[in-house]
């Protein structure tokens, strides 16, 4: 049933804090809760979140002074294997695509600031790359990614010492079992080639959400083909019926007078978010969407700066914010932005950024956020073997089961890592 056009009119922060707006994005998200009203907080609150420490790290009584830190390679597969001054060593996975491109940043930039450091100081060395040796001038996904890949390696090291999961070190696991959604990563093809792939994509999974994408990516308003997303968004919403949350992602395809126009489309089959309507740094224009859609408006998955993020959050740019674990520096800052997040009464649902295992860090920071969403993205593509006792690590009716054990609770096969070239400046 179509949403009825008077919602249209009305103000979205008005008609977010209304009871009616809830009902219908609670009917929206299908099976999932209404999000919480929003909220007035002022700019200085967020800043004093955005500024505040995040880690809880009282598990880890002893300095945990870092050794060594290597980058190894196998074909297209990278890992970071760090090892302490007492022995632990921890082998994790970082993103693969950016990896390939900035290894040498890394190698050269990063690595040496967190040498010799006690990994419990990781939030102040957070401060220290960005300054050290004028890093600020390398400010972007490429730089963040890197550091990124050291977080991950320092919680792991920290988790495996300890003997706790990296949850413990974000204020405990909030949920066991995450439910996800399937997204399709096809553009380009016809709306019943596409309806054709979604059916074999969620056969069997168990899910009820799911996500494809709209427009041309970063096109100025073409569309992949002439008429796809106009005859593609009913189209899924028949396939799949109400019981289904649908998601629908246009990549920075549209201006913002474009992105309203196919927003009221959605709106009408009760889409449950529209993520990236306008170019992803277009954050003026992607606010005029959200300002005037009921539809929430999901983005962020390319930012790396706190304090646009900050903007996002005071100004409600957007509803739900999308911050990428590894294109935006990690666990610690992409907690920031879902503190600030919750503080403004909007909910988090996280990027999740090429394949290594990124949906392992997803459901990870899932499983200790609060304000997460109610489905979070799951490709279950993983290139590189792990051990997990305490998960299968795969999607099972809907949802998948978080690792519990020390760290982030999957141990690589070792000799795929025996396997791996260490890889050296020059």
């Amino acid at each position: 049933m179509p949403v009825p056009r008077r919602f249209s009119s009305v103000p979205r922060r008005t008609f977010l804090k209304s009871s009616a707006a809830l009902a219908f994005l609670g009917a929206a998200r299908g099976a999932a809760a209404a999000p919480a009203p929003a909220k007035t907080v002022s700019a200085d609150e967020l800043r004093r979140i955005m500024d505040a420490p995040v880690l809880d790290l009282a598990a880890v009584k002893a300095p945990v002074t870092v050794a060594s830190l290597e980058l190894l390679r196998q074909g297209k597969n990278f890992l970071v294997r760090a090892r302490s001054t007492d022995g632990a060593e921890a082998i994790t996975v970082p993103n693969p695509a950016i990896i390939a491109k900035a290894w040498p940043v890394l190698l050269a930039h990063v690595f040496p600031t967190f040498l010799k450091k006690d990994a419990r100081q990781l939030e102040a060395l957070h401060t220290d790359i960005y300054r050290a040796g004028s890093n600020y001038k390398m400010q972007g996904q490429l730089f963040w990614t890197c550091v990124m890949a050291v977080e991950q390696a320092l919680l792991e090291l920290m988790g495996q010492t300890a003997r706790v999961p990296v949850a413990a070190f974000f204020g405990g696991a909030k949920r066991r079992d995450i439910p996800v959604y399937y997204a399709s990563g096809n553009r380009g093809n016809t709306p019943e080639a596409e309806i054709a792939f979604l059916e074999k994509m969620v056969a069997g999974s168990g899910v009820r959400a799911l996500k494809f994408r709209l427009g041309g990516r970063m096109s100025r308003n073409a569309d992949s083909l002439p008429g796809r997303t106009e005859k593609l968004i009913p189209l899924v919403r028949k396939t799949f019926g109400d019981a289904f949350t649908l998601y629908a992602d246009a990549n920075s395809s549209y201006g913002p007078a474009e992105g309203i126009r196919i927003g009221r489309l959605m709106e009408e089959q009760r889409y449950a978010f529209f993520e990236e309507p306008c170019e992803f740094d277009d954050l003026w224009g992607t606010k005029a969407v959200a300002d005037a859609l009921t539809i929430p408006v999901a983005g962020g998955e390319q930012e790396y700066s706190l304090h646009r993020w900050h903007w996002m959050v005071a100004e409600r740019g957007v509803d739900i914010v999308q911050p990428d674990l590894h294109y935006g520096g990690g666990f610690i800052r992409a907690t920031k932005v879902a503190r600030m997040a919750a503080a403004a009464g909007m909910t988090a649902v996280p990027h999740m950024s090429g394949g290594g295992l990124g949906y392992l860090d997803v459901v990870q920071f899932a499983a200790f956020t609060p304000n997460i969403g109610p489905f979070m993205e799951f490709k279950g593509n993983a290139t590189i073997p792990v051990s997990c006792p305490t998960s299968s690590l795969k999607c099972e009716q809907g949802q998948v089961r978080v690792p519990t054990g020390p760290g982030f609770g999957v141990t690589v096969d070792p000799d795929f890592v025996r396997r791996a070239e260490v890889v050296r400046a020059g």
